[in-house]
């Protein structure tokens, strides 16, 4: 595995996602301490959900000083800047996010290959690394996670580290192809509203009759 690569990856990652969940919480009214959990876990939790489902203890997440220092001096910035770059920022917050999670995906994918995972626990490694942190911000933040009622967010991180898990994409440049397929296919799925089929319980108000 390139380390430096991997390393790339999990920075990215690992910014965008502190950077997505400490706004969430401002835009929860959290207290500064609320703040920062937040940011910190939306940052960690998908690579602590991946390294439990493939047999790494969750510790190891205090060996990561570097990423940690990173998320911790990402959401002190987004504290201290001016409110109307954070408004400036939510305009645009659906690319960080789509930068955080195609990030997460490669780089999940690298950690399970690296491990010498088959290949569905190299695809479940790049999902759960790419999605978990928002499921976790998005239930701590009171919401639905919109992993599972929006666009096809999780179908790109899978098939992202389809790609990976069968050897298509092994070569650093490679992987940076997949990360950028995984970011435009996330805003086009956003853009133009492509979901998965759903099925409903009841009938919604108004279609009957």
């Amino acid at each position: 595995m390139d380390d430096l690569l991997f390393t790339v990856f999990s920075f990215i990652g690992t910014v965008a996602f502190a950077l997505s969940g400490a706004v969430t919480a401002m835009n929860e009214d959290y207290d500064i301490l609320g703040i920062f959990i937040l940011g910190l876990v939306t940052a960690f939790g998908g690579g602590v959900i991946r390294n439990l489902l493939i047999g790494i203890p969750p510790a190891s997440l205090w060996s990561q000083s570097f990423m940690l220092n990173s998320a911790l001096i990402s959401i002190t910035i987004i504290l201290i800047v001016p409110v109307k770059w954070i408004h400036t920022w939510l305009k645009v917050e659906v690319f960080f996010d789509a930068i955080g999670l195609a990030a997460f995906a490669v780089q999940g994918a690298m950690y399970a290959v690296s491990m010498e995972q088959p290949v569905i626990a190299v695809v479940f490694a790049a999902m759960m690394t790419g999605i978990g942190g928002g499921v976790v911000r998005d239930v701590l933040a009171g919401r639905k996670p919109v992993v599972f009622r929006e666009d096809l967010y999780a179908i790109w991180a899978i098939i992202g580290g389809l790609a990976i898990g069968l050897g298509w994409a092994r070569a650093s440049s490679e992987l940076w192809i997949v990360f950028g397929c995984i970011v435009l296919m996330r805003l086009l799925s956003f853009k133009y509203k492509w979901k998965l089929p759903k099925r409903h319980l009841y009938e919604k108000e108004g279609a009957k009759g």
